[in-house]
């Protein structure tokens, strides 16, 4: 009774159940398809990334005496459907049972379910093995509730869990330190070189150039510097805790001009491909933590610890919760289109500049880069989300639409009206000033509103409010910007909201 076993390339957890024994019956498969690569456009990284990935993992399932079935993009056999692919196999190899672990997005979720349902052989699908929740598990934790507080999830999650808990209070008497996490890196503190891997992706990149793959984004060098297997994610991750911890959550939404990746772990590609698990990753900061404490404020763990039991569970649960209508919503029914200089990184808006070169180069941004730069920018001048859905989705290497959709679509663009964030996260050039040193040498004045060589984003955020107010004028935690701009005289709101419908229309001169 030969079993066919599919592991999708988000699903490289050696450590999975699957593993433990070997059986001659059991065949694994893992397929490279254009079916992956082509329903969004992506960053080159990312597609050597997954590929590389990939391959590393099956090669190190077959020196485990797995038996294992690898198509890679140009092989003759592939037909670049996964259920051709699957349909192939199965009948080649006289399978009797078909198994899958669960898929995180709904699109492969779908494809996989609506295929067992015609299968005429045994399917069942398994766990993934690696989040701390269940898929439904946020959806029943808020069961009637009006709002979806992260805030109130994550403080289960600790409780539960135990973690960083002393007798049942939060450990340093505070559940948050989020205040404490807002620090301006002005290159007084020393960042250390960050943890580079080298490897090898030349085979990779020539497979994907020559089958026409349509990629976005740069690749200047012959090897890839994230973790690929297992092994180098745990060294990525002995690295932070040694080098970076220290200062993660003061610097945490920092931005600087010199600094693509200032404190942070870098770990989230490998993570999300699972090659190493929140309960890995979580464990050893905890237990390095628990040695060093003299040395690390809690602050900077809770702070690191916050953004993987917390939000990053949260924004799984949310997905799965809310899908698949939440790929729709437009509650602020934005409808314009991202301009060519996010392709490109051609702007003189330095913040813009420096943000959309680093994730053009490196396939990276980190959180404060996406939600305060480019994702203001974007519902600053009122973008059709679905446009800023598949920029983000292409552009970064970690991006994977069950954790990349809730925090663009929700938290970024407050397309959902206000199901995540409870209000827009949107800001003038004062935010970026002070967390930055992108305005010091910008084309633009930060303290102007609508004078030639202001900056675009204070004339864009006032016709924002102005635009948005009967969507947004009754929200509690917006009064006060609100209550600003109704003592703006007529004519400079109207001065405003003409420089700004300019920078609308003509984005690609700014």
């Amino acid at each position: 009774m030969k079993t066919l076993r599919l592991i999708l390339g988000d699903q490289l957890n050696i450590k999975h159940s699957w593993f433990k024994e070997t059986n001659d019956d059991i065949i694994y498969c893992l397929f490279e398809m254009r079916q992956e690569t082509d329903y969004v456009q992506h960053h080159i990284q990312k597609v050597i990334g997954f590929f590389a990935a990939m391959r590393q993992f099956a090669t190190d399932l077959k020196s485990q005496n797995h038996n294992v079935i690898y198509f890679k993009l140009n092989d003759d056999k592939n037909t670049q459907s996964l259920t051709n692919n699957l349909n192939l196999l199965i009948e080649q190899n006289d399978i009797k049972n078909f198994e899958y672990i669960f898929p995180d997005e709904y699109r492969l979720d779908k494809q996989l379910s609506d295929f067992c349902k015609l299968l005429e052989i045994k399917s069942q699908p398994f766990s993934a093995e690696h989040f701390y929740t269940k898929r439904d598990d946020l959806a029943t934790f808020f069961k009637g509730k009006k709002q979806y507080l992260m805030e109130n999830f994550y403080r289960d999650m600790r409780k539960k869990h135990d973690i960083l808990m002393v007798a049942g209070q939060p450990e340093g008497g505070k559940w948050n330190y989020d205040k404490s996490n807002r620090n301006k890196w002005k290159g007084d503190v020393e960042i250390p070189n960050y943890k580079g891997f080298k490897n090898d992706i030349s085979e990779v990149k020539k497979d994907i150039e020559s089958a026409g793959v349509k990629t976005m984004g740069r690749f200047n060098t012959k090897t890839f510097s994230y973790p690929i297997s297992r092994q180098q994610a745990i060294e990525q991750l002995k690295y932070f805790c040694e080098e970076l911890l220290i200062h993660f959550g003061d610097y945490q939404d920092a931005m600087h001009t010199d600094q693509a990746y200032l404190f942070h772990s870098r770990l989230s590609f490998a993570m999300n491909l699972k090659l190493i698990s929140p309960i890995d990753i979580v464990t050893t900061v905890m237990n390095y933590y628990r040695k060093h404490g003299e040395h690390i404020h809690i602050s900077q763990v809770e702070g690191f610890v916050r953004q993987v039991i917390g939000w990053r569970e949260y924004m799984r649960g949310m997905y799965w919760a809310l899908m698949p209508e939440y790929k729709t919503k437009n509650e602020l029914e934005n409808h314009n289109k991202l301009p060519d200089f996010f392709w490109t990184g051609d702007t003189k808006m330095n913040c813009l500049k420096h943000t959309i070169n680093n994730s053009l180069d490196n396939g990276y941004a980190h959180h404060i880069q996406r939600l305060m730069i480019t994702g203001n920018y974007a519902l600053l001048t009122q973008t059709n989300p679905d446009e800023v859905d598949d920029w983000y989705l292409g552009v970064y290497v970690d991006a994977i639409e069950w954790v990349q959709l809730a925090n663009t679509r929700g938290m970024s663009q407050f397309a959902d009206g206000g199901k995540i964030a409870t209000k827009p996260y949107v800001s003038s050039g004062s935010y970026i000033n002070k967390m930055s040193n992108y305005c010091g040498n910008c084309h633009y004045n930060k303290s102007k509103k609508i004078e030639d060589d202001a900056c675009p984003f204070n004339s864009l955020y006032w016709n924002f409010l102005d635009d948005k107010r009967d969507q947004l004028g009754n929200n509690f935690r917006m009064g006060m910007m609100y209550s600003l701009l109704d003592k703006m005289s007529k004519d400079d709101l109207n001065k405003i909201k003409e420089k700004a419908l300019h920078i609308i229309e003509h984005q690609d001169e700014y």
